[in-house]
C-alpha cells in the first residue's frame, strides 16, 4: 500500500508540481493569441444564453442554458468557498487578481475545449447527446488513438466519479455538523437519497435539478456578497487596491510576496474554474445547439460566472472583514463563515452552511455525470451504468459520515493531473480544427448570419456524426 501511495504522489509532484499549472497558463495565453482574443471578441454574446430566444425547437432535448447551469453547477463548489479563502490566507489580498487573470485566459481554452467536444458528439438512441474530450480524441485523433481516450476515461472516473464525489460529502457533512449541530449520519443519508433520486433519471433529470438549483444557489450567495459590499462600501475601493497592490509586490501582506500571491492565485483560480482540465466539455457536448461555436461561448461565460463573480464574493466578503489575518493558517470554510458573521451576524453562518449543501449537491450530481460519461466510452453494457450509480451513491454516504474515509482517495488529484495533461495535448493537437469552425462561425456572422448554423458538408474531412447536426 506504501508503495502504491509513493507512486501517486510522484504522479502528483510531475503533474501539479512543476508542469501542469504553467502549461495550462502558457497553452492558455496561446489559445488567447491564436483564437483573435475570442473570450473579448464575444463577451456580449455570451448572455444571450440567460434568455428563452436560444432555447432548443425539441423539449427532451438539453438545452444551451441547461448545460451551462449544469457546468457552472459542477464548477462553483466548495473551491469557491473554501479555496478561495486559502488562497487569500497563503498568497495575500494579491491572489485575486491573479485568480481574475487566470480566468479571463482560461475562457479561451474553456471555449476550444467545449467547442470540440461540441464538434465531435454523438447522438444516442434515446435522442440525447454524448461527447466530451474522450471522444473528441476518437473523432478528431483517428482510432489509432482509442488508448488515449480509454486513459482519459478511467482518470476522470477516478478523479471526478470516485475521489471528488467522497470529499463534497465530507466537506458538506462537516459544515452541517458546525452550524447546526447535525450528526454526519443524517447528513450522509440525505445526500445519498438526494442523489439517488436525481442520477437514476439520467442526464435529463440531471440538468432540469441544475436548472433549478443553481440559480438558487448562485444568486443567494451573490445576495450575500452585495449585502457585505452595500455596508462597508466606503471600503471596497482601498480593498481593490490592496488587491492590485499585493499581486504585484508593492504591498506584501504574506511570505514570498509577489510569488506567493501569483502561484496560489493561478493554483486556486485553475482548480476552480476547472477551464483545460477536460471536465466541463463532457457537460456541453449534451448541449442541443445550432453550431459548436455557440456552446463554446457559453461555457467561457460559467468560467467568468465562476471566478468573475462567484469566487469575488468570497474575496470580498473575507477582505472586507476584520477577521481576517495574513498568514494565519485557518480553514477556509470557517474563515469565511466568521467573515461573514462578522458583517451580517450569526444568521449567514447558516444561510451559508445550506447554501454549502446546495453548492455540493450539485457537484456531486456533476461528477456523476462526468463518471456516467466516461464510462460510456469504455463499455457500453447497460448494467455498468446502474453498478456506477450505486457505488457513486455509497462513496457519497461513506464520504460525508465517515471523514477518514476521504483518505482513500488520495488518488483524485494526482488521476485529474493525467487527465488534464491529456486533455491539453488534446486541445494541442485538434486546435486547427477548432480555428477552422470558428472561421465558419465568425464568417457567418459576418454575412449577416444572427445564429450560425454547422453545415457537416462544410466538412467532409472531419470524422462528424451527421445526425448529431440535423435539425429536428
Amino acid at each position: 500500500m506504501d508503495l502504491i501511495h509513493q507512486l501517486f504522489a510522484v504522479i502528483g509532484d510531475l503533474t501539479w508540481g512543476w508542469s501542469l499549472i504553467p502549461l495550462l497558463v502558457v497553452f492558455g495565453i496561446f489559445i488567447t493569441l491564436m483564437t483573435g482574443f475570442v473570450q473579448f471578441q464575444f463577451f456580449g454574446r455570451m448572455f444571450r444564453v440567460l434568455s428563452g430566444k436560444n432555447q432548443s425547437a425539441d423539449p427532451n432535448a438539453i438545452s444551451a442554458r441547461e448545460a451551462l447551469l449544469l457546468s457552472v453547477g459542477g464548477r462553483v463548489g466548495g473551491g469557491n468557498v473554501a479555496g478561495v479563502a486559502v488562497a487569500i490566507s497563503l498568497g495575500g489580498p494579491g491572489a485575486v487578481f491573479w485568480m481574475w487573470a487566470i480566468a479571463f485566459v482560461g475562457m479561451a481554452t474553456s471555449l476550444v475545449e467545449c467547442s470540440l467536444a461540441q464538434l465531435f458528439k454523438e447522438r444516442q438512441p434515446d435522442g440525447m447527446f454524448r461527447g466530451g474530450p474522450a471522444r473528441s480524441i476518437i473523432h478528431g485523433l483517428g482510432k489509432d488513438f482509442r488508448w488515449l481516450a480509454v486513459l482519459y476515461a478511467v482518470c476522470l472516473i477516478g478523479a471526478f466519479g470516485l475521489g471528488f464525489n467522497a470529499f463534497q460529502g465530507n466537506t458538506v457533512a462537516g459544515a452541517i455538523e458546525e452550524s447546526f449541530g447535525a450528526g454526519r449520519l443524517w447528513t450522509g443519508i440525505l445526500l445519498a437519497v438526494l442523489a439517488a433520486l436525481v442520477v437514476f433519471g439520467g442526464i435529463r433529470r440531471i440538468a432540469k435539478v441544475a436548472d433549478v438549483i443553481v440559480p438558487v444557489m448562485a444568486l443567494g450567495y451573490i445576495l450575500l456578497a452585495l449585502a457585505v459590499i452595500l455596508v462597508n462600501i466606503t471600503e471596497l475601493p482601498s480593498v481593490i487596491y490592496t488587491i492590485v497592490a499585493n499581486a504585484f509586490g508593492f504591498n506584501e501582506a504574506v511570505g514570498g510576496g509577489m510569488g506567493a500571491a501569483l502561484a496560489q492565485g493561478l493554483r486556486r483560480g485553475l482548480f476552480s474554474n476547472e477551464a483545460g482540465l477536460g471536465s466541463a466539455p463532457n457537460v456541453a457536448a449534451t448541449a442541443d445547439v445550432r453550431h459548436p461555436i455557440s456552446q463554446g461561448i457559453t461555457q467561457s461565460f460559467s468560467v467568468f460566472i465562476d471566478t468573475m463573480v462567484v469566487c469575488s464574493c468570497t474575496a470580498f466578503i473575507i477582505l472586507l472583514s476584520g477577521v481576517y489575518v495574513p498568514g494565519a493558517e485557518v480553514d477556509g470554510v470557517v474563515l469565511t463563515q466568521q467573515s461573514l458573521a462578522a458583517h451580517l451576524g450569526e444568521w449567514s453562518k447558516y444561510a451559508l452552511a445550506i447554501m454549502l449543501l446546495l453548492f455540493s449537491f450539485s457537484t456531486i450530481i456533476y461528477n456523476y455525470y462526468l463518471g456516467e460519461n466516461a464510462l460510456s466510452v469504455i463499455t457500453r453494457h447497460p448494467m455498468a451504468i446502474q453498478v456506477l450509480r450505486v457505488v457513486i451513491i455509497v462513496v457519497v454516504f461513506l464520504g460525508a459520515t465517515a471523514p477518514g474515509a476521504t483518505a482513500v482517495f488520495f488518488f483524485a488529484d494526482p488521476l485529474m493531473g493525467i487527465l488534464a495533461l491529456v486533455n491539453l495535448v488534446a486541445i494541442m493537437m485538434l486546435l486547427p480544427v477548432c480555428l477552422r469552425i470558428l472561421k465558419d462561425f465568425r464568417t457567418q456572422l459576418k454575412n449577416g448570419v444572427a445564429r450560425p448554423v454547422l453545415n457537416p458538408d462544410d466538412f467532409p474531412d472531419l470524422d462528424i456524426d451527421r445526425s448529431a447536426w440535423t435539425r429536428r
